[in-house]
């Protein structure tokens, strides 16, 4: 598989050294920008695959750099992941209305950070969990319109939280399979199950298997 092409947007240079080679040879780096206007150009002349930006940046924040963007031709297929110490939510929330389709915050790993671009890049919508419930605020406040054009990109808050081992287990709970069904069809064990279905639960705040088999049913997961 390509490896995901890459442009880092962050005001400081130190930050984006690290977040490069915590990248590794996992994505292909096209370039970096530390303000609005150098990233809008960088984004619309060498097309990443993904562009990973801070939402504080000199000339108007990460909001601007995604608009920006998704306002030049050809550019349909660039997504964006917005990297931040910030979890406030009105930057959370502003920048998911802009057009991104993730929003993770410094703490994250150096694998876990090469996975959400993977993912993003693959056209999946990717949150820290604690920030997935800001993205439901904007959802139930978002006018039909902005809800509709965020459904039309595939962003589901509350589905995006879970890794796609945790989503796998949902999909055959809701096909049905029991547990030790489940531990051959993955192969692992009815302990890793287990230990799977309680972190869907609680990451989505739902308390038996019962309530958890109807939430996957009305998401179609089955």
């Amino acid at each position: 598989m390509r490896a995901p092409t890459v442009l880092l947007v962050d005001d400081h240079a130190l930050f984006r050294a690290g977040v490069r080679s915590e990248l590794g040879d996992k994505v292909v780096v096209v370039g970096e920008a530390d303000e609005v206007e150098a990233a809008v150009e960088l984004a619309t002349e060498r097309l990443p695959d993904v562009v990973l930006l801070d939402v504080h940046l000199p000339g108007g924040g990460g909001r601007a750099v995604v608009e920006g963007v998704r306002r030049a031709p050809s550019t349909e297929h660039v997504r964006f992941l917005a990297l931040s110490v910030s979890d406030a939510p009105e930057d959370v929330i502003s920048v998911i209305r802009a057009g991104a389709r993730g929003y993770v915050t410094k703490t994250i790993s150096g694998p876990e950070l090469v996975e959400a671009v993977v993912r993003v890049a693959g056209g999946d919508a990717v949150f820290s969990p604690r920030l997935a419930g800001f993205v439901l605020d904007a959802f139930a406040s978002m006018a039909p319109a902005e809800s509709s054009e965020m459904a039309r990109r595939g962003v589901d808050p509350e589905l995006d939280q879970l890794t796609p081992r945790e989503r796998e287990v949902l999909r055959l709970i809701a096909r049905g399979y029991s547990y030790k069904e489940l531990a051959a069809e993955l192969s692992i064990s009815v302990k890793t199950v287990e230990s799977h279905v309680s972190a869907v639960l609680r990451k989505l705040q739902l308390s038996t298997r019962h309530q958890l088999s109807r939430w996957a049913s009305e998401r179609r997961l089955d």
